[in-house]
């Protein structure tokens, strides 16, 4: 629900002639250096848990073709033995993979907090800086003469 007092608070600010700027968070996060340079970190740091992943998924997709395969010349007890590895091995294969997951959302979201709370303190001392009266964040519309974007960008890339 839109709040009726936020547009009459912005319409007061704007009629008073003071200063508002606008930036774009999302852009932020996707944009700016210090996330390239986080989500390259990450990558790196989560790639061979990633890698050992896939080759146990290819492993377990082999031994469940091998026994398809095998399954017709096999006993009863070696064909129950076999599916029973089978789905001990996928079932850990989930448990890994639901921890790897769940560790890699986990530090995204701590470079992501790390980051807007850097972009924060730019945003700051750009509205400090340039005298402005309110800096909003992720407008659904605004003229692009507001908008400091490209100033954040411009100053975490330092």
């Amino acid at each position: 629900m839109i709040c009726a007092a936020c547009f009459v608070g912005v319409a007061q600010v704007h009629a008073q002639d003071s200063r508002v700027a606008i930036f774009d968070s999302q852009r932020v996060i996707r944009e700016s250096a210090p996330a390239k340079a986080a989500e390259a970190k990450i990558e790196q740091e989560f790639s061979k848990r990633g890698k050992d992943l896939q080759d146990l998924a290819t492993k377990i997709k082999a031994m469940a073709d091998r026994l398809d395969k095998d399954s017709a010349v096999l006993s009863e007890s070696d064909r129950i033995k076999r599916q029973r590895e089978l789905t001990d091995l996928d079932q850990d294969f989930k448990r890994k993979q639901r921890i790897f997951n769940e560790d890699l959302n986990q530090r995204k979201n701590e470079e992501i907090a790390s980051l807007v709370d850097r972009a924060y303190k730019v945003v700051k001392q750009i509205a400090e800086a340039e005298k402005y009266d309110i800096v909003l964040q992720d407008a659904v519309f605004y003229n692009p003469r507001v908008d400091i974007t490209d100033k954040v960008l411009k100053a975490l890339a330092k």
